[in-house]
Formats: C-alpha cells, sequence, structure tokens
C-alpha cells in the first residue's frame, strides 16, 4: 500500500497504458478505461476515467502484488507543478478524504497540464 503518511511516492515515466492492462485489466470495472499510465522500476500508476490504482510490486520475485485504488470522488483537492528548466519533474498532489495526500513525482516528458486536465473532469 502508498504510504499515506510520507505523502510521496516514486518517479514515474509515461509508458503505453497496453503494456499494464494484463495487469489491471482483471481489476477494471464495466465501462472503466485506461486514459494514461506511469511506471518507476517496478511499480506503477493507472488514470483511469474512475480512479487512480497504483500497483507496488512486493518481494524478490515480484509475484506478490499490492493494488490501491484511490477513486476521484474522494478527492477533495488537487495541486500540479509543471517542469522548469533545471528541475525536469513535474509533481502532482492529489488530496484524499480520509486518506491526506499522495504526490506522483512525473518525469520531464508527461503531459501534467493533460493530466490535470483530465482530473479535474472527474473531480469538479
Amino acid at each position: 500500500m502508498i504510504d499515506f503518511q510520507n505523502g510521496s511516492f516514486f518517479k514515474l515515466s509515461p509508458v503505453d497504458p497496453a503494456t499494464l492492462m494484463p495487469r489491471v485489466g482483471p481489476l477494471l470495472v464495466e465501462g472503466e478505461n485506461i486514459i494514461a499510465a506511469f511506471k518507476a522500476i517496478r511499480d506503477s500508476v493507472v488514470f483511469t476515467n474512475k480512479r487512480v490504482i497504483s500497483i507496488n510490486v512486493q518481494g524478490i520475485t515480484g509475484k506478490k502484488v499490492d493494488f490501491t485504488s484511490l477513486p476521484y470522488s474522494k478527492v477533495q483537492a488537487y495541486s500540479v507543478e509543471t517542469a522548469g528548466t533545471f528541475d525536469l519533474d513535474s509533481e502532482l498532489d492529489l488530496f484524499f478524504s480520509g486518506i491526506g495526500q499522495v504526490r506522483f513525482e512525473l518525469k520531464g516528458n508527461c503531459d501534467i497540464l493533460g493530466l490535470s486536465k483530465l482530473i479535474a473532469s472527474y473531480v469538479l
């Protein structure tokens, strides 16, 4: 599970959503589609049209996997920080009722404003 006390996650790079479909496909409900997908070394995050799903691969073999579902209906606020000249990473902070803040650090070539617009369309 995500460390909600720390509030920070891991640095993520954009990936083709199809690459994560075998892993998250069985979790999706009818009418739910992957909008954006990001991957770190072993862990991943998927943004769907209903929620954010974090995938935390555990153990040496990676057979044990924790899936955390974060529904947009629980987002009370969010913040976006774009990449700069020297700081090439962007950040997305989501504030969930009853959970707290979750921060996603996204590597430079991410369309953070497009992701922000996506989240706004489901949260507002």
